[in-house]
């Protein structure tokens, strides 16, 4: 049964963020093309959605809410692979009943903030999204790393997750997530769903080698 509490909390997280943060950036308008207040508005809401979630299912979940964090945790041996599997699972469920809850609000699928390459460049958008997800798990890893942190993890987190879309805003809309990619791909279709595979690939592997840098770096 706690098995049970961790998956569904994982669904619910996921949910909230897109369907407040990826609504954001769709109700605001943010398309990246510029720094404007739709810009800065929607990096904040990714930020804060983190924070609301991590100080309300972080104790159940850890409140991963992305399959990037799971796959760290997974090589960094703080989750099992049972666990992996459901939460991931759980993960890109959530995500896509966001997504569909948000279509079904914005009376389109037009505009649910999803992702997109950049200049049509796909060896660029990987490697942009492979830098920004390692990034942000490396700052997962190290504020969960020692229980002192825990009272500020939800913040650091969520800053985090604001920094690196402040600067992928501009290039892909930021993923970071495949589960949050993959949701708002699914409804609006087209370019979105076929470019989708790069910001589920790009995460994962920025995951996986923020773990290993992180258990590098740890190793005494």
């Amino acid at each position: 049964m706690s098995s049970i509490k961790k998956y569904v909390a994982e669904f619910i997280g996921t949910f909230v963020l897109v369907f407040f943060a990826c609504g954001a950036a769709a109700v605001l308008g943010c398309n990246g093309s510029e720094p404007n207040a739709a810009y800065a508005l929607t990096a904040l809401a990714f930020g804060l959605v983190i924070v609301a979630m991590a100080y309300s299912i972080g104790n159940v979940s850890g409140c991963h809410i992305n399959p990037a964090v799971s796959i760290a945790m997974l090589v960094s041996g703080k989750l099992s692979v049972k666990d992996f599997a459901g939460y991931v699972a759980a993960q890109f469920l959530g995500a896509t009943a966001g997504a569909g809850c948000l279509a079904a609000v914005m009376g389109s699928t037009e505009s649910l903030g999803a992702n997109g390459l950049y200049n049509g460049n796909v060896g660029a958008s990987l490697i942009i999204e492979i830098i920004l997800t390692f990034v942000f798990v490396l700052a997962i890893l190290g504020v969960t790393s020692k229980p002192e942190y825990s009272h500020v993890a939800g913040l650091v987190i969520g800053l985090a997750l604001v920094l690196v879309h402040i600067f992928g805003i501009h290039f892909t809309g930021t993923s970071v997530n495949p589960a949050r990619s993959f949701g708002p791909a699914l409804f609006v279709g087209g370019e979105a769903l076929a470019s989708v595979w790069v910001f589920i690939c790009a995460p994962l592997v920025g995951g996986v080698l923020a773990a290993l840098c992180w258990k590098w770096l740890g190793r005494e």
